[in-house]
């Protein structure tokens, strides 16, 4: 991956790599779960703690191949069925996964590999199979005859073993091979050596077998995945109006009729309800979107968007904003750590910062709630049913009682009574011939001697 960041780290639409595998093998209810670790283990460990706590880590000091992770990893006098997983297989389907454990167990088999069809599968290790069908032996390509190179069955890397038979066998690994390492492929060798029976799972669908190598590969993967989740949307009812620039991570719940226009970024916690549409050109995260309420250019991180209400063009929204039924937050504005009541109006040019704002109110063009004195950040309240004038300034802490006004221009920095007007502005002074004085001969100055003249001719 040529990164800082351990490979199963990496996050594709809304968890990592090893965070997919480990979801989807929860439909096991293993007994245990083990994950092995060895490049910069702490990171993986402390990702871990963070996202499956219950999960045990073992460490494997030096990587000395699959089949000596397993060992090092498989807990002493264990008993039933040991499904070994890549951590970097991230499209795996929780009912693949507990179909092929199904298989495994219904057949009696001592081990059993998934398999998958590959049209090219350059290479990749193939299954070989016998005149009837029945597994034969594990190839790697570069080990493979040209008529197995010809086989499309390919090994996937993930295994289920009878927990007796696999302990028996990895105990018989050697490392005679061109790598020098404990190959986990060659415990079917020798279990079939030892005539027990071997099976064969085929994937449904061969993109649940794919890791990734490098960040093109980790790409294509993403390109799948958000294909698939917009598939699984619009068959439950969202409608998806551009599906390939929708990205919704996996962890993200969309309710039927909900609208997804186009180059839509859906993250983390989102929750959108029925009947809302989101975009053209908006992203979320960890974001509630209420029911028919309307976002278009926005961008929103930590914020609850209440049932009804429209925000946007070109808003965001910051941390903790909370923006009640049929509540507006219009073009060019931003609100944080703030509350909006029910009808309430911020529709343009503003900046709303640590504040409450009570119902049916109506924020002025270009307000701004000076929440930060530097050294401390104080609230600004303001009330039900109040207007505020065009370029108000509220320097916290203040309140504004219900249905007050505020007059243009002016800086709040005193509580405003319930129903009263605040003016708090100084009075114009307009200094005559002032440009004559001090920018003569000035394009100004030009034009104001036009407007004299042609005022004096009006008047005569």
């Amino acid at each position: 991956m040529k990164s800082d960041l351990p490979k199963v780290l990496h996050q594709l639409m809304g968890r990592s790599l090893v965070g997919h595998v480990l979801h989807a093998s929860t439909v096991l209810s293993a007994d245990q779960t083990i994950v092995v670790v060895g490049h910069k283990a702490d990171q993986v460990i402390t990702h871990l703690s963070e996202i499956a706590p219950s999960v045990k880590t073992v460490l494997q000091a030096e990587q000395k191949g699959t089949g000596h992770a397993v060992r090092v990893s498989l807990p002493p006098g264990i008993k039933g069925t040991v499904v070994v997983l890549n951590g970097d297989v991230p499209l795996l389907r929780e009912q693949t996964l507990q179909s092929f454990v199904e298989t495994h167990e219904r057949s009696g088999a001592a081990a059993t590999v998934l398999a998958a069809e590959l049209v090219e599968p350059n290479g990749l290790g193939r299954i070989v199979r016998n005149e009837h069908g029945e597994f034969e032996c594990i190839v790697e390509a570069r080990d493979a005859t040209p008529e197995q190179l010809a086989i499309h069955e390919i090994n996937a890397g993930i295994y289920a073993f009878d927990a007796d038979a696999l302990a028996d066998a990895l105990g018989h690994l050697t490392t005679h091979n061109d790598q020098g390492e404990e190959y986990l492929t060659d415990v079917f060798a020798l279990l079939k050596a030892q005539g027990a029976p071997i099976a064969v799972h085929v994937a449904p669908d061969v993109t649940e077998t794919m890791g990734c190598n490098d960040r093109a590969e980790l790409a294509n993967l993403r390109a799948l995945l958000r294909d698939r989740v917009n598939l699984e949307l619009m068959r439950d009812g969202v409608t998806i109006l551009d599906p390939a620039t929708a990205w919704i991570d996996v962890t993200v719940e969309v309710e039927r009729d909900a609208v997804i226009d186009s180059n839509v970024q859906l993250h983390g916690a989102t929750r959108i309800g029925s009947g809302a549409t989101i975009g053209p050109e908006v992203m979320l995260l960890d974001t509630v979107v209420g029911k028919e309420a309307f976002v278009v250019k926005a961008h929103a991180i930590g914020a609850e968007v209440g049932p009804s209400s429209s925000v946007g063009p070109y808003a965001y929204l910051r941390p903790g904003t909370v923006i009640g039924r049929s509540a507006k937050v219009g073009t060019f504005v931003e609100v944080k750590n703030s509350s909006l009541g029910e009808g309430t109006k911020v529709p343009h040019l503003s900046y709303v910062g640590d504040g409450t704002i009570g119902q049916h109110t109506n924020i002025g063009a270009g307000n701004i709630f000076a929440n930060y004195s530097g050294a401390a950040k104080s609230r600004t309240t303001i009330g039900d049913h109040v207007r505020t004038g065009s370029a108000t300034t509220f320097v916290a802490p203040v309140e504004v009682g219900d249905g007050a006004y505020t007059a243009a221009g002016s800086v709040v920095t005193k509580d405003v009574p319930p129903g009263a007007l605040a003016v708090a502005r100084s009075h114009q002074r307009n200094i005559d011939d002032w440009v004559a004085r001090s920018r003569a001969g000035s394009a100004a100055d030009e034009a104001a001697k036009r407007a004299k003249k042609e005022a004096e001719k009006d008047e005569d």
